[in-house]
């Protein structure tokens, strides 16, 4: 971790939050193609403060931040003050540390957002000021954070961050009492959800879902995008080699029971839970995949599994303005059988999307990581 005094914030004025905040938006640029890295924005102002390089991280194993702005920025780099998302790293693996390459090309001043909490790559602040660097953390803190919340999630506990996106009525309904579903939200939230599986590493669902609706999972409409891996949790192997889901349109994976019988080859085999596999072990085996986010799309058995287990970070609800009074309700069963024991969310962002409404919630424990 990074020495208390590279966590000290330091003054800022408006020139230096306009200068992290183009960072953040050039992070964000990267979302769902950095895996296992985080996502990183770079700007390099000269001696006189006029912005000379922009960067970002673009994939893993390619030019960090800081170097693709560095690049841009030239000599003019000399003098000059960098501001970076993440603490520039400390060590060396598919490319060189990023601390020393600030030092290289003569940066006199760098701010950075958030701490690196990553032990193999942290202390690149401790080295930029022994090289007599004036160096700052904590300038939009928050905001930088919240752009990097899978990873910095995926680094403090050990498995991906999720994000569970669900479509209901106003009433909570996802489906009607005769099982139809299509379509319950407008085709401008159905366009929206593809940006979120461009972002996310992988999409998963189960077998439920696999039977109602016969999902593609593949984003599209979106140029550019990085296919994400999709997983399906099928605990009795009952998916058939005519599932949309198997096409080559991007990667998927099987998960099944440790005792079912399946000719499929390559599937992923899981210990079995009280409905259906172990959350925990899939989400283990995916961190091992490399897999640092999750959106899970799957229905009201495969949620209440997920909610039950600890392991949904975030909650996207796309509300349409209609009502069913009948039919699944977006969550069942997550172990919850009394208000005590309610999973409390703090709501962080309602936006209108088409006719629906869009609502954004955090489980309120989630602030205190």
């Amino acid at each position: 971790m990074a020495t208390a005094a590279a966590e000290q914030p330091g003054p800022s004025g408006q020139a230096d939050e306009n200068a992290m905040r183009r960072a953040i938006e050039l992070a964000a640029r990267a979302l769902g193609a950095t895996s296992p890295n985080p996502v990183v924005g770079c700007v390099i102002t000269d001696a006189s403060g006029e912005v000379v390089g922009e960067g970002h991280h673009q994939r893993a194993g390619g030019p960090h931040a800081e170097v693709h702005a560095l690049r841009a920025a030239g000599d003019r780099a000399r003098g000059g003050t960098a501001y970076v998302t993440l603490e520039p790293c400390n060590h060396t693996g598919r490319t060189g540390p990023c601390a020393q390459a600030l030092i290289d090309a003569g940066t006199a001043r760098v701010h950075y957002a958030v701490g690196d909490p990553n032990p193999r790559a942290t202390g690149g602040a401790d080295t930029l000021r022994a090289a007599g660097i004036a160096v700052t953390q904590g300038l939009l803190e928050a905001e930088a954070a919240a752009g990097n919340a899978a990873w910095l999630t995926s680094v403090r506990l050990g498995r991906p961050y999720v994000l569970w996106k669900y479509a209901s009525t106003l009433d909570g309904r996802v489906a009607a009492a005769d099982g139809t579903s299509r379509w319950i939200s407008s085709a401008a939230s159905r366009a929206d959800v593809h940006r979120l599986r461009a972002e996310a590493d992988a999409v998963v669902v189960g077998s439920g879902t696999l039977r109602a609706d016969d999902p593609h999972l593949a984003v599209r409409g979106i140029d550019g995008a990085v296919q994400p891996l999709r997983v399906v949790l099928d605990t009795n192997a009952t998916i058939t080699s005519a599932a949309r889901v198997l096409d080559d349109a991007a990667p998927t994976l099987i998960a099944v029971a440790e005792d079912a019988e399946t000719g499929l080859p390559g599937v992923l085999r899981l210990p079995r839970a009280a409905t259906g596999l172990d959350v925990n072990a899939l989400l283990a085996e995916l961190y091992a995949r490399d897999v640092r986010s999750v959106l899970l799309e799957g229905g009201p058995t495969l949620a209440g599994a997920f909610v039950a287990a600890g392991a949904v970070d975030k909650v996207v609800g796309y509300l349409a303005p209609v009502l069913l009074g009948a039919g699944p309700a977006a969550l069942a069963d997550a172990g919850i059988s009394t208000l005590a024991d309610a999973l409390r969310l703090d709501v962080t962002e309602t936006v209108h999307i088409g006719p629906d409404l869009r609502v954004t919630a955090v489980p309120t424990a989630t602030k205190e990581r």
